[in-house]
């Protein structure tokens, strides 16, 4: 599975004060939980600070992929580009404004690792990260990290 499938057009927004890294890791659990009870997303937005405390998720050039595994946890992603970087304590220095926050289930760890991978792949070229910066609104970012829906409303 491709890892932009993990995504949602309900799950990519731009966040114009990000504020700290908690308070990304909390926007990022609100939307990875949708319309579940705030106290999943409050348990999940723990347990991605919890993670955040053991290593940076930060994976450098302005990109972080927080995650969680948990039980009851469905596999799914959202992305958030930040208007004002957030220190996300990265090796290279460089404040993360690129976030791309992930779920699993404790049932299968080698696939959240193979998603893991996927990302950090997909995260990797400059041309993409520089075209996501460029996206000023969700729509735009959507255009660019759900190719097969804009392909489906350009036809």
């Amino acid at each position: 599975m491709p890892w932009t499938d993990l995504l949602d057009a309900g799950r990519i927004v731009v966040l114009d004060d990000a504020g700290t890294r908690a308070q990304v890791l909390d926007a990022a659990a609100r939307l990875l939980c949708g319309d579940a009870p705030s106290a999943q997303a409050h348990a999940l937005s723990e347990a991605l600070q919890e993670r955040e405390a053991l290593a940076s998720t930060a994976i450098g050039h302005g990109v972080a992929i927080p995650h969680a595994r948990g039980e009851g946890l469905e596999v799914r992603a959202a992305f958030l580009r930040l208007a004002r970087p957030v220190d996300f304590g990265a090796r290279d220095g460089a404040p993360v404004d690129l976030v791309f926050a992930m779920t699993a289930n404790h049932d299968r760890p080698e696939l959240h690792l193979e998603h893991l991978a996927g990302v950090a792949a997909g995260l990797s070229d400059p041309d993409l990260r520089e075209r996501l910066r460029a996206a000023r609104t969700p729509a735009q970012l959507r255009a660019l990290l759900l190719p097969r829906a804009a392909a489906a409303h350009a036809a």
